[in-house]
């Protein structure tokens, strides 16, 4: 949703860091609280005291754990490969349409 939204606001004429940026913000409520909603879903699980709960109680963690990471490492490394994309983007782009002195080539 954040490259969805990067990519609109470059199709818009900003550039690709401003862009990531506005999408980061229009978008970090909306991230946070769909894991938010799992996380406190999935706490009956983490909280479960009956007598097989051993099974139900680890796999709550679990799920916490998974989504807590998930948040994290979504939320910073999203925009750094972003970034990184549109600055390999411009570097292919650049040499597959031939920056070269039309001047310099020679006509024989």
């Amino acid at each position: 949703m954040i490259g969805d939204f990067a990519r609109a606001a470059e199709r818009r004429g900003a550039d690709a860091q401003k862009a990531i940026y506005q999408a980061c913000l229009l978008r970090l409520r909306p991230i946070v609280m769909t894991t938010m909603t799992a996380i406190v879903g999935s706490l009956p699980l983490a909280l479960d005291t009956g007598g097989a709960s051993v099974v139900r109680k680890s796999a709550g963690i679990v799920i916490i754990g998974g989504l807590i990471t998930s948040q994290i490492l979504a939320l910073y490394t999203t925009p750094v490969i972003y970034l990184y994309m549109d600055r390999l983007d411009r570097r292919f782009r650049g040499r597959s349409h031939g920056r070269e002195d039309p001047a310099s080539c020679s006509q024989e």
